[in-house]
């Protein structure tokens, strides 16, 4: 290790990066007899507290002043972050310009990971017999002949008595109390297990991820393939072969609701259930997860975007499934695309990228284009089905009752779906019984105190809820504004809303509502989806949760209660998104046995997305598109990034965002700024919102760009931030 300054009460000085917003690692002292390398995970004081952090390779400062040093406290006896993870930890940084402390964080999550857990406690007989012999202690000592170790549990289960009788045995003295042996986390994979019938064009697309995966080089492929081809099928063939090499496998989802499902087909698959990583799961697992991944013990683990910073030892393959989905951008603390880091990640360790989806997004379609990517094909449905029949219900002939939501083809094509004992979905992309409650006497409406937005009306929990921030307060008998009784009226559909009116309309089918916060949280979700599956459902009616990925065999009718919706939202992905969403639910119909059916109820029945839909001309939309990206010089053809002021006093946020606006870079070759523009959303969790726009073109380095404009700023006082957002995905 490289010594700076006077280390003549350490062996030498090193620099110590630690899971904190600071700019960069810290200069520690490396007691006589501890010897750390780069990578290696120590405990170091940080004020008051201790603090565990990675040994970094840069050199220590050599400014500190040796008396000031302070001495590494510990040396974790841990398999070290290995180098790949450490670069890619600063490309993150340097990238979306965050502190490389909070980059580390979101790959130390806790400190605790690092301390191994404390061992489980179970009993083992020791040859003897009590003074008092019963039939209950009989069968117990007969099952722990031998000297094995038993959980207490497990062994009082076996011998079907109660733990009373297991801790007599103890207290005895015939028994002993010894330290189980740690569960492991994840059980042995067999690549082989079950190898699938592939179709033709499975089993080309899935030699070629196998050969991506053994080259044992960075590569990206794009498996693009119609709903129901059966691309989980393919990519599974590369995390066989990731097994085989013995590399790791990385599968990320965008929604912790499609892990269940996914678990079931990969324990079919390889015979054991992978390790799953994502907020619903128990602490203790995460930490055993963290671990076994960083020793290496852990080959596959499935899960969310954070998952993607796990410490992998030797990461062979990163699958992004549906590739498209805006859930893997992150917009808090470090704004990262996981799909690109993805890619980035796999390009430090080598590793084969696979990309999958229905409809791949613009940019991964362009890469395609370019040759940057391969794109592997898979048109046509497994097992020879057809795609469902899209048509359209025009809303300006078609208009529901007064009232009522559902046009009369969609009730008669669900009548005649349900009466033929399959099942129809409902699609309406807005949670909550309505989006805006007001007084019919006075025009007041509710809105959220800390955000600039209209509560939602949840029914079925009778409350009024935020979807920003989460402010929530019962729902009022009278106006709070003129103390109107049976005044308020709800404005607009949500899914709850079509449940009322499919109750009324359908009172003996069994409904499901599936959005992501009804009660029960993930648990209540996998149940219901797993009730839909085997048949339990008649009518599902689901925001975007019910889009992405699922499996009803039985679903032969869609029905798109507002198509419109997503044409109105002011950025550059609205079209993009819409037709993803449309053909992605869509795509849910007609994968068992009976043919699919879709109608989409639309004021707009000539929208190019619309009319794709109706053709189920893929290709054409996707050329026009791009084409009107190129045009207007967009993202993936040029560069965007986004400053995002906020603060808690208007005023002085406003006043800020201005001197920030005075000392922009504009003029500048192959650069353009837009703003200060107040946020389209100008109040968020309590804080106001000015943002900027840069545009820039794909020769240009807008970090730099930006990097320079803050340095001519004055930095932002009291509660004023400013948040760096690079190739934004939201623009409100």
């Amino acid at each position: 290790m490289t010594d700076a300054g006077d280390t003549s009460n350490f062996g030498a000085v090193v620099s110590v990066l630690l899971p904190v917003a600071v700019p960069g690692p810290y200069s520690y002292g490396v007691p006589e007899g501890i010897a750390v390398e780069p990578g290696d995970w120590v405990s170091v004081p940080l004020g008051p507290r201790q603090v565990a952090g990675v040994v970094w390779d840069t050199a220590p400062g050599r400014e500190v002043d040796p008396e000031k040093l302070r001495p590494i406290s510990r040396h974790f006896d841990t398999p070290p972050l290995a180098e790949e993870t450490r670069r890619f930890v600063e490309w993150v940084a340097a990238y979306t310009m965050t502190e490389p402390g909070a980059v580390l964080k979101m790959v130390l999550r806790s400190g605790d990971f690092l301390e191994p857990p404390a061992p489980k406690m179970g009993v083992r007989g020791i040859g003897l017999e009590p003074p008092r012999m019963t039939d209950a202690r009989r069968r117990v000592l007969a099952l722990a002949e031998g000297g094995l170790a038993w959980d207490k549990k497990t062994l009082a289960d076996e011998a079907g008595v109660g733990a009373g009788v297991i801790l007599g045995l103890v207290k005895a003295g015939v028994m002993e109390t010894v330290p189980l042996p740690p569960a492991r986390v994840e059980k042995c994979l067999d690549p082989d297990h079950q190898a699938p019938a592939l179709t033709s064009d499975q089993a080309d697309a899935g030699m070629t991820v196998r050969e991506a995966v053994r080259a044992g080089h960075f590569s990206v492929n794009v498996l693009d393939g119609v709903t129901g081809s059966g691309k989980t099928e393919v990519y599974f063939e590369a995390v066989a072969e990731a097994l085989k090499t013995g590399r790791q496998a990385l599968v990320l989802l965008p929604e912790i609701a499609l892990t269940a499902q996914f678990l079931d087909r990969f324990e079919a698959r390889f015979g054991a259930l992978p390790a799953a990583w994502h907020s619903d799961i128990a602490a203790k697992t995460r930490g055993r997860v963290w671990r076994g991944v960083l020793s290496g013990d852990i080959r596959v683990v499935v899960g969310a975007r954070s998952a993607l910073f796990l410490p992998f030892k030797q990461l062979g393959l990163v699958v992004v499934d549906e590739e498209h989905e805006a859930a893997y951008k992150q917009e808090d603390r470090v704004w990262y695309n996981a799909r690109d880091m993805a890619v980035v990640r796999a390009r430090f360790h080598d590793a084969a990228v696979v990309l999958a989806s229905a409809t791949p997004s613009i940019e991964t379609r362009v890469n395609c284009d370019q040759e940057r990517y391969r794109r592997l094909q898979l048109p046509d449905r497994y097992g020879g089905r057809d795609l469902p029949t899209v048509g359209i219900v025009d809303l300006r002939e078609d208009a529901p009752e007064r009232g009522r939501w559902l046009a009369k083809p969609v009730v008669d094509a669900l009548a005649a779906c349900v009466e033929a004992g399959r099942q129809g979905l409902l699609f309406l992309n807005r949670r909550g019984y309505a989006p805006l409650t007001l007084c019919r006497k006075c025009g007041y409406r509710f809105h959220c105190p800390d955000c600039a937005s209209w509560l939602t009306e949840h029914r079925f929990r009778h409350v009024l809820m935020c979807h920003h921030c989460g402010y929530s307060v019962q729902a009022p008998e009278t106006c709070p504004s003129c103390g109107g009784v049976d005044t308020l009226v709800a404005c607009g559909p949500g899914v709850e809303r079509i449940a009322e009116e499919v109750a009324d309309r359908f009172p003996d089918a069994r409904v499901a509502v599936l959005s992501s916060d009804m009660l029960g949280g993930p648990s209540q979700l996998r149940q219901q989806f797993a009730d839909i599956a085997n048949g339990e459902v008649d009518i599902i009616i689901g925001t975007q949760l019910i889009a992405k990925g699922h499996n009803f065999p039985g679903l032969s009718f869609v029905g798109v209660v507002d198509a419109d919706m997503g044409f109105g939202h002011g950025d550059l992905r609205a079209t993009e998104r819409t037709f993803q969403l449309l053909s992605q639910v869509v795509g849910r119909a007609g994968r068992g046995a009976d043919p699919g059916q879709a109608l989409i109820q639309t004021h707009m029945p000539e929208h190019p997305v619309l009319t794709a839909m109706v053709s189920g001309d893929r290709e054409a939309f996707y050329a026009r598109e791009i084409n009107a990206r190129r045009d207007a010089h967009l993202p993936p053809f040029t560069r965007l990034a986004a400053l995002i002021v906020s603060g808690k006093d208007k005023q002085q946020t406003r006043d800020y965002a201005a001197r920030l606006g005075r000392v922009a870079p504009r003029g500048r070759d192959g650069v353009d700024i837009l703003g200060p523009a107040e946020a389209p959303l100008a109040l968020v969790r309590g804080r106001f919102r000015y943002r900027f726009l840069i545009k820039a073109a794909r020769s240009v380095r807008v970090q730099s760009v930006i990097g320079d404009w803050l340095a001519a700023a004055e930095r932002p006082r009291g509660s004023v931030r400013v948040a760096i957002d690079i190739d934004p995905y939201s623009f409100f």
